[in-house]
């Protein structure tokens, strides 16, 4: 597939993702919401990459959800030409919204950890973008907010149900409420962002490093950390120790615990294999 919102490349095993539409502040066209799932699917799919870089072009990381796509009916559904029932097209929308969710989800739901680094605006779905993360950096100019209140709308595609999980909630209900701008220092306060940095420079070569560092840990480990995070959320202690119990014991770590005893006794680096390429149920 050609892309034409994201640059990317695989080296050293990291998937180096770039917002390519810097211009046009990286606003999320209706090519973006196909784009981004099918790449983070094809990466998370081929197993070359152990963790992905996610950054962007230009002056700013994302503007949000680019108006045009409400004049294209990406957000408004139904056929013009016939004459259809509210019902009917209410229905169309509904499916419509649980694609533009999944396209966010898809970092969620990657094996590998998603690391995002933010300069700038950070707006809308910009936000939806970087809940779904592992990690976020940002640098001191970086603002955020989430701007579904200002033009009539509650956000609808991750940020009010993974904001209250990395933030303070009276301080998501505030924002959501107001859709006031905060700071990165702000967000780093509230627990959404990681680390500041003074330019997007060192924000990017600090994050290439944590990158580098996930991606010489035992591949199976990493997917197990991210996979029992996620579970944790939603479960409560007791279901996660025994999601745990039993996700340990399946996925059988002797071959990487080997390797990681035997590369520290040898003072090297561990030689791990990559996770196992997935193909679809019905892929040839």
């Amino acid at each position: 597939m050609n892309y034409t919102c994201f640059d990317y490349e695989i080296k050293d095993h990291i998937a180096h993702v770039n917002m390519c539409r810097g211009d046009d502040f990286n606003t999320m066209t209706k090519s973006f919401w196909s784009e981004l799932p099918t790449l983070i699917d094809q990466i998370s799919d081929q197993a070359e990459a152990r963790v992905v870089l996610l950054t962007a072009s230009g002056k700013h990381f994302c503007a949000g959800m680019d108006l045009a796509n409400f004049d294209e009916g990406v957000i408004h559904s139904g056929d013009s030409k016939h004459k259809v029932g509210q019902g009917r097209k209410n229905e169309a929308g509904y499916r419509i919204t649980r694609d533009l969710q999944y396209t966010i989800t898809s970092l969620e739901k990657s094996r590998i950890p998603v690391i995002a680094a933010i300069q700038g605006a950070c707006i809308g779905g910009g936000v939806d973008l970087i809940t779904a993360c592992d990690i976020r950096y940002a640098t001191k100019d970086a603002f955020f907010c989430i701007q579904e209140i200002n033009i009539g709308l509650a956000a609808d595609v991750g940020t009010l149900q993974r904001l209250p999980y990395l933030m303070n909630e009276g301080i998501v209900r505030e924002l959501a409420l107001t859709g006031r701008k905060f700071s990165a220092e702000q967000a780093s306060d509230y627990g959404l962002i990681n680390e500041v940095f003074d330019n997007q420079k060192e924000m990017i070569e600090h994050a290439l490093n944590i990158a580098k560092e996930i991606a010489q840990k035992a591949p199976l480990a990493v997917t197990g950390v991210k996979e029992i995070l996620n579970y944790n959320r939603d479960h409560s202690i007791e279901d996660s120790l025994n999601y745990i119990a039993l996700w340990n014991n399946a996925m059988n770590y002797t071959d990487d615990m080997t390797e990681a005893f035997k590369s520290e006794a040898e003072r090297r680096e561990p030689d791990f294999e990559n996770l196992v390429k997935r193909k679809k149920y019905l892929e040839d």
